[in-house]
């Protein structure tokens, strides 16, 4: 016979293992020397001691899934209970019992941490589902582009919290869920609703600004001239509302159009500026003659002023800021002129009214041809031209009335 401590092998190659005093058969292994039989058992519990071990060393490394420590406790338990093994059984049973209770607290915590886990979860899904509900509450003064931004993060987090969060019970997460879900779904019927109505103004503005733009076009024949009536198309332009995709393109033709006729008109203006300044100076090489001009001779003063009013008409427009200032020494001649005329047909000579009646003449002249000027001239021009009939009709009613 053959034994150790722990066990023993009979004639019949029946091997028994020592337990708590007692002898239990735990198999049979004929055909084999007495030793080998022992053997084979004694490996069958160093494989049991080998789990034991390697259930003490998780626990030691901090391994904390309780439920697979649980599971291969109570695995060993139960192998240990009438284990086919030969070896400290009892001591291995001592070891397994020794780690229960860490275990247990192991498991504890975990419960604690995975229901502090599942908390956070569950404010976090909260959260998300709350701010969708406040996203669709004002559909009415929503940003869309800004908040389809946010409805997507939302929904990343959420989807995020699915895959890398606890494992929330399906009933508590699912009442949740189904807010949010109903908030997005709110979102995307406004959304589609809003764009739908969107492409509708968009075509309607379309088609307006295209309008416009035709119009624009049209006025180019005009050049300058047609200044005012493209401000008034930029007016209605800006009241159009925006076209969509088509704004950028469309708009550009209607400016280019605008720069145009601005471009012409301003070549106009300068043009205009270049004449006015010629004749500028042509007007104040006048009044040098006027200012040498001798009144004593009144009838020599009146020829040579009245060459001077001629060749004053015939050079045409000044600088608008420069008129009063040139035009005053030919007011004064003219008055001081006017003045000595009336004198003399206060004293009721024949000669001098002969001479006062060609002043009268000189003057209807004058007015009906700036009257004739005014018909044709421009708006800025009218103005000018309406100030000097006024005046020329005052002479000529002061010398009307010293004919009479």
């Amino acid at each position: 016979m053959t034994s150790s401590e722990f066990g023993r092998v009979d004639e019949a190659n029946n091997v028994y293992l020592i337990d708590g005093g007692q002898e239990r058969i735990v198999g049979q292994y004929p055909n084999v020397p007495a030793e080998d039989a022992l053997s084979y058992f004694t490996r069958k519990f160093d494989d049991l001691a080998a789990q034991v071990r390697t259930l003490e060393q998780r626990l030691a490394s901090g391994i904390t899934d309780a439920k697979s420590l649980k599971t291969t406790r109570e695995h060993l338990k139960a192998e240990l209970v009438e284990p086919k093994a030969v070896g400290n059984v009892q001591n291995l049973r001592d070891r397994v019992e020794a780690v229960t209770g860490l275990i247990d607290a192991t498991s504890a915590k975990a419960n604690e941490e995975r229901a502090a886990a599942n908390q956070l979860a569950m404010v976090a899904k909260e959260e998300i589902a709350t701010r969708a509900e406040a996203l669709v509450a004002n559909l009415g003064g929503i940003n869309w582009k800004k908040s389809a931004v946010e409805m997507t993060e939302l929904f990343e987090r959420w989807q995020k919290l699915q895959k890398e969060g606890p494992k929330v019970p399906k009933a508590k997460t699912d009442p949740i869920w189904k807010r949010f879900s109903q908030a997005r779904a709110k979102f995307e019927q406004g959304r589609r609703a809003f764009f739908s109505n969107l492409d509708g103004a968009f075509k309607e503005a379309k088609a307006e600004k295209t309008s416009l733009v035709e119009s624009a076009k049209a006025l180019l024949a005009k050049g300058a001239g047609a200044t005012d009536q493209y401000k008034k198309l930029q007016n209605q332009w800006k009241l159009a509302g925006k076209a969509g995709k088509a704004e950028e393109a469309l708009w550009k033709e209607f400016r280019a159009a605008g720069d145009a006729i601005f471009a012409a008109k301003k070549a106009e203006d300068a043009e205009i500026e270049t004449s006015q300044k010629a004749n500028l100076e042509k007007k104040s090489a006048l009044n040098l003659e006027i200012e040498a001009l001798n009144f004593d001779d009144l009838e020599s003063a009146k020829k040579t002023l009245g060459n001077i009013q001629a060749r004053w008409e015939k050079i045409g427009h000044i600088p608008r800021d420069q008129v009063r200032k040139i035009e005053d020494p030919l007011r004064k001649a003219e008055k001081k002129i006017a003045d000595a005329a009336a004198d003399a047909w206060r004293r009721s000579d024949p000669a001098a009214k002969a001479r006062s009646n060609s002043l009268v003449s000189q003057l209807e002249d004058a007015i009906a041809g700036l009257e004739k000027s005014l018909e044709l001239a421009k708006p800025e021009k009218k103005k000018e031209i309406e100030e000097q009939i006024t005046a020329r009709k005052a002479w000529l009613l002061a010398a009307s009335q010293a004919v009479d």
